[in-house]
């Protein structure tokens, strides 16, 4: 099974942009869908974005406009460009995989990388 290491992660202002990558071995090209979630302090996990196989790409209404999802099949990566970056944006990012959309939420999983946005 595929192991996953996200990486990126860390402290800045608000505004500023960070870029996260989650690698993997054989991980881009083995799940139909993978995504990044993530989890702030006392709050539940939730979906930040996703990809599919297609390229089609999803985003929580949240961060519309200021994250892009994508993945480099030739590096077996997958990444998330974080720009203008807000307070509410902190936390601890995780990439997720799973053979279907639905079931990301209890997908494999990487350790996480924190990301903390001071306003």
């Amino acid at each position: 099974q595929a192991q996953l290491t996200e990486s990126g992660g860390g402290s800045v202002q608000a505004g500023q942009s960070l870029r996260l990558s989650c690698t993997g071995s054989e991980f881009v090209n083995s799940f139909y869908c993978m995504g990044w979630f993530r989890q702030a302090a006392g709050k539940e996990r939730e979906a930040v974005a996703t990809i599919d196989a297609d390229g089609s790409v999803q985003y929580v209404g949240k961060v519309k406009g200021r994250f892009t999802i994508s993945k480099d099949t030739a590096k077996d990566t997958l990444y998330l460009q974080m720009n203008n970056l807000k307070p509410e944006d902190s936390g601890v990012y995780y990439c997720v995989a799973s053979g279907a959309c639905r079931n990301l939420p209890t997908g494999i999983s990487g350790q996480g990388t924190q990301v903390s946005v001071s306003s």
